[in-house]
């Protein structure tokens, strides 16, 4: 059997017990092996420490995760984070200029929460920093109280782009998706495209209109029980599936090694 693809996926950098921890949620790890059907490869928070080409020389594609942390306001030029807010700068200082080189590289790409509020940070959009404190826009936040099950579980639908790319690969105009963020995107990054919107017109699903790989992001959680929803499979499917294309191209000869 052909090898499968190796997917990176990003780390979070946290202290734990006075020794400072690069971690990933094992639900990304599943999604990965189980959803796109690859080999999951964690990559540490260490920014420019392990050189971006050497990273993505080495990888058939990217994962970039969510997370508890949220970017840093300075990337997009926002004001000061609320106090006691998470923040990650080894994270920002890996993640987004990794995604950038990825992206124009043609390493395929999938972003989750705020792997997806990454995305529009790398291509120079803003973010709304406490979106339930935004005129018009619902409350998007999970209930820290209640069951993971329940938090996790179906929140609001999305209204998928006619046409777009996730329309495309899902075959779905519509889906129940959960939402367990606080941050959203208020300016949409340039040569980005709308993938899908919430009822409040929120942004939730975006994609890279000229790259040359697979370049999707979401605000959901697919990872979450992704067996179970339709659009979360087909989503990993053609995540792996660009990987693997992605595989084959690197491993293949070159003409002036034949």
């Amino acid at each position: 059997m052909p090898s499968r693809p190796l997917i990176g996926i990003t780390a979070d950098r946290w202290m734990r017990e006075l020794h400072w921890t690069h971690s990933v949620g094992e639900k990304y790890i599943a999604a990965v092996v189980d959803g796109a059907g690859a080999l999951a490869l964690l990559l540490p928070a260490l920014g420019e420490r392990q050189p971006f080409d050497a990273v993505l020389d080495a990888v058939d594609g990217l994962l970039f995760t969510g997370s508890p942390s949220n970017v840093e306001p300075h990337h997009y030029g926002g004001p000061a984070s609320a106090p006691g807010t998470l923040h990650d700068p080894a994270r920002d200082a890996t993640t987004l200029p990794l995604m950038r080189a990825a992206v124009a590289r043609g390493v395929p790409v999938l972003a989750i929460c705020r792997g997806f509020q990454e995305m529009n940070v790398v291509f120079g959009g803003t973010l709304h920093q406490r979106v339930h404190e935004v005129p018009g826009l619902a409350d998007h936040r999970e209930d820290d109280s209640a069951p993971l099950e329940i938090q996790y579980g179906p929140a609001h639908p999305v209204q998928l782009t006619a046409g777009g790319r996730l329309q495309r690969l899902s075959g779905l105009a519509e889906a129940t998706v959960n939402s367990v963020h606080g941050q959203g995107i208020e300016r949409l990054g340039a040569a980005l495209r709308v993938e899908a919107v919430a009822p409040d017109g929120l942004v939730e699903a975006i994609s890279v209109a000229d790259a040359p790989g697979f370049a999707l992001g979401v605000q959901w959680h697919p990872e979450w029980r992704h067996a179970e929803q339709p659009l979360s499979r087909a989503l990993l499917r053609a995540f792996g599936d660009a990987c693997r294309e992605r595989q084959r191209a690197r491993l293949a000869p070159h003409p002036e090694t034949c």
